[in-house]
């Protein structure tokens, strides 16, 4: 088998862009447990798994870029927690989506966190047309320009 070339132009989209930012697993993680409300580095590893060089690395790349900022909790030792910056509370859709896609195509069944809507029920991300307030599916979508 030969290697896989590269190809010379790629396409230049927002999506590439993105995954560049937060498109790496250990990424993701720290995004889900911030929405969950964990603040603190040795929370955080603990509930991703995540080794704590790597976590430490990928922290930095999220407060580097935007996505998460550091703030000092005590100066005695010196302790920081994290959180999203509006950047980062922008991700909430791509989380949610990541976990529905999750629990339908691997996990089979809906794992925690579960949450429920300021109507009482239980969230379903779906994703609507801002203009008409109709279901967006790849049936309904055409694409303008590629």
């Amino acid at each position: 088998m030969s290697p896989v070339s590269r190809v010379a132009n790629p396409r230049h989209c927002s999506i590439a862009g993105a995954l560049e930012v937060v498109g790496e697993k250990w990424s993701l993680l720290v995004v889900r447990e911030l929405f969950l409300g964990v603040r603190r580095f040795s929370d955080i590893a603990g509930n991703t798994g995540a080794p704590r060089d790597i976590l430490t690395r990928r922290l930095r790349r999220l407060e580097d870029v935007g996505v998460v900022e550091r703030r000092e909790y005590s100066a005695r030792p010196p302790r920081h927690e994290y959180r999203l910056t509006r950047a980062g509370g922008d991700l909430l859709p791509v989380i949610l989506a990541l976990r529905q896609w999750g629990e339908r195509y691997v996990t089979g069944e809906a794992l925690p966190p579960v949450y429920e809507h300021s109507c009482g029920q239980i969230l379903e991300a779906r994703m609507d047309c801002a203009a008409c307030g109709q279901p967006s599916d790849a049936r309904s979508l055409t694409l303008l320009d590629a």
